[in-house]
């Protein structure tokens, strides 16, 4: 059985990296179709797998588990000359928590190990079950004010109603949080997102050596899909771009009235 969903780019043009999304609590392959085509339309491959069950009480089989679905979902792209690179790990909520403390840990790099990473909707480390409310209404208000994510979380018989209120293992999250990772790291929070703990996030992002944290004014928990998605994307791709050009931003501002 297919354990992804693959985003490809215009014919004819070259693709610019690979991009491998790890979806979060409750969330299909079908929860980032919006961002997979928006990146894939500027020439990113782009793969979503299946979002992993964090076992709070084998927390490493867990992240040997997430390793060995990455280094199949990496491997499986190569074409004739290999993995196109950068190779970008995005990551949302427990996806989010899993990649940092799987690579911000003492494993040894491998040969598919990921030249950048992009962490979004981090919950905090203070962050509490119960949180959305207990109906299905109350956990849409804390993931998204988008209508269109909205309906299509509603209408997705996968989706997996309550999930927000589902615990995450602590020393994962801790583990997230001290994170070591020395790749370039991307940041994304919502200040409308009430699982966020935006001091620790800032914490994190001073403690890693090559960090990037970008606050989306009015969004809420699911970041990467609220009514901001547009310009998330587009922070995400700048991400890549500088990424591709050793983190030197393409365009920077001299003046303006805004």
């Amino acid at each position: 059985m297919t354990q992804y969903t693959d985003h490809h780019g215009p014919d004819g043009l070259l693709v610019r990296g690979t991009i491998l999304v790890v979806p979060g609590r409750g969330e299909t392959r079908a929860t980032y179709a919006r961002f997979g085509a928006r990146l894939a339309a500027d020439a990113y491959r782009v793969r979503v797998i299946d979002p992993l069950a964090l076992d709070a009480e084998d927390t490493a089989a867990s992240l040997t588990e997430l390793e060995t679905r990455l280094a199949k979902a990496v491997e499986d792209t190569a074409s004739q000359d290999g993995v196109v690179r950068p190779v970008v790990l995005v990551g949302a909520d427990s996806g989010a928590v899993a990649l940092a403390a799987l690579l911000g840990g003492a494993r040894s790099p491998a040969a598919w190990w990921p030249n950048a990473l992009v962490l979004a909707g981090l919950p905090g480390p203070s962050a509490k079950t119960g949180a959305a409310g207990g109906t299905w209404d109350a956990e849409l208000d804390v993931r998204t004010s988008c209508p269109t994510h909205r309906g299509r979380l509603t209408q997705d018989p996968e989706v997996r109603r309550g999930s927000l209120d589902d615990a995450l293992p602590d020393s994962l999250v801790g583990a997230a949080y001290d994170s070591e990772a020395p790749l370039p790291t991307l940041l994304l929070v919502g200040d409308s997102d009430p699982l966020a703990d935006e001091e620790a996030l800032a914490r994190l992002a001073k403690s890693l050596p090559l960090a990037r944290l970008s606050v989306v004014h009015g969004a809420h928990h699911d970041v990467l899909n609220d009514l901001q998605h547009r310009s998330v994307a587009a922070e995400v791709i700048s991400f890549l771009e500088a990424l591709r050009g050793d983190l030197r931003p393409l365009v920077s501002v001299r003046s303006s009235a805004w």
